[in-house]
C-alpha cells in the first residue's frame, strides 16, 4: 500500500527545510502511512522580528535550512511586515501569493491526498481547505487535513474563510502547554469545521510524535488509505 502524500506547510518564521528538520520523528513514526513533501512560504521575514518565540522549548524558532531564510505565509501587520497570532487587524499583506504559491506547489509536486499545517501554517491550512470547499482554488483537491497549533485568524478580512463548517476530515492537535498558540485558540478553531477530531498533548508549541500519538493518527489516517 503506498503512502498517502501530503503537502506541508511550516509555521511563521520557519522554513521548508527548517520544518522538515522539525517533523523528523513525525516521518519516523508514520514512515508507512505518509510521504511528507515540504515547501516554503513566499514571504521574508525580518530576522529581527521576535513575534511568535517565546523562551522555551518551541519549534517557531527557525532552524537554519540550507539558504533558506524565516519566512510567512501572511503579515498581520501590514506596515511592519510582522505578524502574531492575537493581533486583530482589518486587513493583512501577502496572503494571495501564499495561495498562489500552494497551487503552483500542487501543480508542480501534487497530486496530495491531504494536507498538514504547524502554527500560522495550520491556521493557513484551514483557509486553504475554505478555499478548496468553495471551489474557489480548483487546483486543490485535498482528501484530508491536520491543523497543529493552529487557530482563527483575528484578520477582519479573513473572515469570510469561516462562514460555513468545512466538510473535510480534519484532525486538530495541540498542546496543554503551548505558550505560543493557547489551546484555547485551537479549540476555537474546531467549530470551523463539521466533524473535527482532536489530539491533545501535554507538551508545548510542536508537533507531537511520541508512540503514544501513534495510534489517533494511524486511526485517522486508515480512513483514506
Amino acid at each position: 500500500m503506498a503512502p498517502l502524500r501530503v503537502l506541508c506547510i511550516h509555521g511563521y518564521r520557519q522554513n521548508g527545510s527548517s520544518f522538515r528538520e522539525k517533523t523528523g520523528a513525525l516521518r519516523k513514526l508514520l514512515k508507512k502511512q505518509l510521504e511528507l513533501v515540504y515547501i516554503t512560504a513566499p514571504l521574508t521575514v525580518q530576522t529581527a522580528a521576535t513575534e511568535e518565540v517565546p523562551n522555551e522549548e518551541n519549534n517557531s524558532v527557525p532552524t537554519p535550512g540550507g539558504n533558506e531564510e524565516p519566512r510567512g505565509w501572511w503579515f498581520s501587520d501590514i506596515q511592519a511586515r510582522s505578524f502574531n497570532a492575537q493581533q486583530r487587524c482589518e486587513a493583512s499583506l501577502g496572503l494571495d501569493e501564499s495561495i498562489s504559491a500552494v497551487r503552483e506547489a500542487v501543480k508542480a509536486q501534487g497530486p496530495f491526498d491531504g494536507v498538514l499545517g504547524f502554527s500560522q501554517g495550520a491556521a493557513f491550512v484551514a483557509m486553504l481547505c475554505s478555499l478548496q470547499e468553495q471551489k474557489l482554488e480548483l487546483e486543490l483537491d485535498f482528501r484530508f487535513s491536520i491543523l497543529v497549533a493552529g487557530f482563527r485568524s483575528a484578520c477582519e478580512e479573513h473572515q469570510k474563510f469561516y462562514d460555513a463548517p468545512l466538510q473535510i476530515p480534519s484532525l486538530h492537535v495541540f498542546g496543554l502547554e503551548d505558550r505560543v498558540i493557547p489551546d484555547s485558540m485551537s479549540r476555537d478553531l474546531l467549530p470551523s469545521f463539521q466533524d473535527p477530531q482532536v489530539l491533545i498533548h501535554p507538551g508545548g508549541h510542536f508537533v507531537p510524535a511520541a508512540a503514544a500519538h501513534r495510534q489517533t493518527y494511524l486511526d485517522f489516517l486508515k480512513q483514506f488509505q
